[in-house]
């Protein structure tokens, strides 16, 4: 520039400005570029949305209810995985609830088991009257009300029908049809809704001879 130019007030001319961008990541696309730092720098296209592309295009996850309706076989086979499924799960469940019900009566029958040998001194002390008074009567009516709390029932009383399913008979008198209970000799127990935990010991004597069927007698016509 000479001096008579800048007398003037005159400015030189200015250069173009060219911008390098050196980054190796592209910050659009995120990919490293393949052209190297002195390379112009051209800027990525972005890809407007066109309003006549399918949303199954432009987002492959995406599944639309017109896509459900081109497909009913494939609708109907997953409701009806899902139904098995669900009625397993209800199986199952119902599976363990009835194991766990299983294991509580299991428990309380073997908890039980161990009292019965003391049930038994304490009738034997009822009939010799030991329960009417002291402080054993009242050990007897706790213990009672424990064992009634978890579900346990006495059975076996003179006088009931005889049940090979409850009774164990360990003497039987008379001839008749339908035996009935004589003497307990040790009672039975229930728990749980009616499972026997033990049968009863009695003695059996037969019921009255059904009319018509007395053997041993002679008729008139005999005579």
């Amino acid at each position: 520039m000479t001096s008579s130019e800048r007398r003037n007030g005159d400015k030189p001319p200015r250069e173009p400005i060219s911008i390098t961008d050196k980054r190796r990541v592209d910050p659009d696309t995120g990919r490293v570029r393949e052209h190297t730092p002195s390379e112009p720098v051209t800027p990525t296209p972005q890809r407007e949305p066109d309003p006549a592309t399918p949303d199954a295009e432009m987002h492959p996850g995406y599944r639309t209810d017109r896509d459900a309706g081109e497909h009913p076989d494939r609708v109907s086979e997953l409701t009806a995985d899902l139904q098995r499924v669900q009625a397993e799960y209800t199986n199952y469940r119902r599976r363990i609830e009835r194991d766990r019900r299983l294991s509580v009566e299991a428990a309380t029958a073997s908890v039980v088991a161990k009292f019965l040998g003391i049930l038994d001194d304490l009738d034997r002390a009822r009939e010799h009257g030991d329960l009417e008074t002291g402080p054993l009567r009242a050990i007897a009516a706790e213990l009672d009300a424990i064992l009634s709390g978890l579900g346990v029932v006495a059975f076996g009383e003179e006088g009931d029908r005889f049940d090979p399913t409850l009774h164990e008979a360990v003497q039987h008198e008379g001839a008749g049809g339908d035996p009935v209970v004589d003497r307990v000799l040790r009672r039975g127990y229930t728990f749980g809704g009616g499972k026997v935990l033990r049968t009863a010991t009695v003695t059996v004597v037969g019921g009255p001879t059904p009319p018509g069927d007395v053997t041993g007698t002679t008729s008139a016509d005999d005579s």
